[in-house]
């Protein structure tokens, strides 16, 4: 499970744009955005980094 907190999450929108940056990576993965806490937790074999780069790309960098 690879969990990562973007603080640029702000709305239903941005949620929704998380989770089809994630499924962009790995359609497969199973992706619970967190909104109020900011999180998004993603169950996949892919690599952390793959999605961490596709979340920079979408406008959501993970914090380090």
């Amino acid at each position: 499970m690879i969990e990562m907190t973007l603080p640029d999450m702000s709305c239903g929108h941005c949620a929704s744009t998380v989770a089809q940056a994630c499924k962009g990576v790995d359609p497969a993965a199973k992706v619970e955005v967190d909104l109020d806490a900011k999180k998004v937790r993603i169950d996949s074999a892919e690599d952390r980094e793959d999605f961490s780069e596709a979340l920079t790309e979408a406008g959501y960098p993970p914090a380090q």
